[in-house]
């Protein structure tokens, strides 16, 4: 018997059950977020943060990223949908995990936080300052600190989502928000009826 050839076989069959193995364990099922004391779900690749937005903003900015802030509260069944549905699905949970840094405000909590203006206050009264009146609302900044300087979070928003929405709807913000799309003028809602037209081939012929 040829011993040689008979290893390389068994090699390739070793290389491959170990490819398939690490390709089913990426594409497994995202972890659920863990809900806290506060009653507010997070999931563990958040932006760590000690609530000084100026310097989140330059983190993710280091990172190569987009900063987005949530704004959430205990009981809030919009908030919930987003954190344990939206947020788990595969292909959101990649784009965003990819492109944005997310940081969490509760809007009742009692958290010290620095807004962009240099404002210490907190996240209730920050909440307040911003004009947030429901949960979720997603806040969605600048992609450089200078032009968020002098401003609250509110002024220097590029957009701001209000509540959740379906997969698609939700996607196609971070989306919009990522290619810059509001830099040209364009419609947000313009992107999402290109974006469905595409998907299904084209628009009808009229």
């Amino acid at each position: 018997m040829n011993t040689k050839n008979y290893f390389i076989p068994k090699l390739l069959i070793l290389v491959f059950t170990m490819g398939l193995f690490s390709a089913t364990a990426i594409a497994g099922p995202i972890p659920q977020p863990t809900k806290g004391d506060d009653g507010i779900y997070r999931h563990a690749w958040f932006l760590e943060t000690f609530l000084d937005l100026t310097e989140d903003l330059g983190t993710a900015i280091e990172n190569g990223k987009r900063l987005v802030i949530f704004i959430e509260q205990r009981g809030c069944i919009y908030c919930t949908k987003v954190q344990t549905q939206l947020l788990v699905d595969p292909k959101i949970n990649a784009y965003i995990r990819k492109h944005f840094e997310i940081v969490q405000i509760d809007m009742w909590g009692s958290k010290e936080v620095t807004d962009f203006d240099g404002e210490v206050t907190t996240e209730k009264k920050i909440a307040r300052k911003w004009g947030s009146l429901f949960t979720p609302t997603i806040v969605f900044l600048p992609d450089s600190l200078e032009k968020v300087k002098g401003k609250s979070g509110a002024q220097a928003a590029v957009a701001v989502m209000p509540g959740a929405f379906g997969k698609g709807t939700f996607l196609a913000m971070f989306e919009w928000i990522q290619k810059k799309r509001y830099e040209t003028g364009e419609h947000f809602q313009k992107y999402v009826n290109d974006r469905y037209w595409k998907k299904q081939g084209g628009r009808p012929v009229k």
